[in-house]
């Protein structure tokens, strides 16, 4: 049999399936385009339409959906598996930033603003593709995190409690990949502050989403299996 021949015979392989949650964002832009470009199939996930469609004009498919309402998100992947079938990476990029004037500075508003837009959405989209992730031949779960979880300061004790809560989470998602799924990993990206300036224009410090693409490309190669459960720090500017 000729190599063309076997070629032809060998089965198509799957173009990894890869949900970004808070697409719309810089980071989410940044991470589907280079994704698309490495040959993934890129489904956004966004709170707003409009923006959506300005800015997501290469997904496979855009869905709206508000990622704090948990039979929201279970629709959604009911119609993902519908129409997509199995997710195969989940990046959740959806977050914010609210600091506050030393500790009695940390108001309540921020606080649940923060809980909602950060955990909530991370333990709804993690507790309804988890099995996907598991299933995967090489599951993915990436989220970014920040500096300030081990460097903590009284003006950032709501973002930097909620980061560390985050972490945890997908901490204990690792532990669940290390007994039944070990081809697959959960991770949390480091950074100081993320940018959508390039490397030359960056603030000293923070981290291009450029670079945080290049960590989301390199997250479908089967070696970064062994990042499960790691903290990762992206490089800076």
């Amino acid at each position: 049999m000729s190599e063309q021949t076997k070629s032809q015979n060998e089965p198509k392989r799957r173009a990894p399936v890869v949900l970004i949650a808070g697409a719309t964002s810089a980071s989410g832009v940044a991470c589907a385009k280079a994704l698309i470009d490495a040959g993934a199939k890129v489904l956004a996930v966004g709170s707003d339409a409009d923006r959506l469609v300005e800015r997501m004009p290469r997904a496979a498919m855009r869905y709206q959906c508000d990622l704090t309402d948990y039979a929201a998100v279970e629709h959604l992947r009911d119609t993902i598996h519908d129409q997509h079938g199995t997710v195969d990476v989940l990046l959740h990029l959806v977050g914010g930033w609210r600091g506050g004037k030393s500790i009695t500075g940390q108001s309540d508003e921020d606080w649940y603003f923060l809980h909602d837009s950060v955990m909530t959405t991370l333990r709804n989209t993690t507790r309804l593709f988890v099995d996907d992730l598991v299933a995967s031949p090489a599951g993915r779960l990436a989220i970014v995190s920040s500096e300030s979880v081990m460097n903590p300061t009284p003006s950032n004790a709501n973002y930097g409690a909620v980061k560390a809560a985050a972490e945890h989470w997908v901490n204990a998602i690792a532990r669940l990949f290390t007994k039944q799924a070990p081809q697959s990993a959960a991770l949390s990206w480091v950074v100081k502050a993320l940018t959508d300036k390039s490397a030359d224009d960056a603030p000293a410090g923070y981290t291009p989403v450029s670079f945080l693409a290049t960590a989301a490309v390199e997250l479908l190669e089967p070696e970064a299996a062994k990042l499960n459960g790691t903290r990762v720090a992206l490089p800076k500017a």
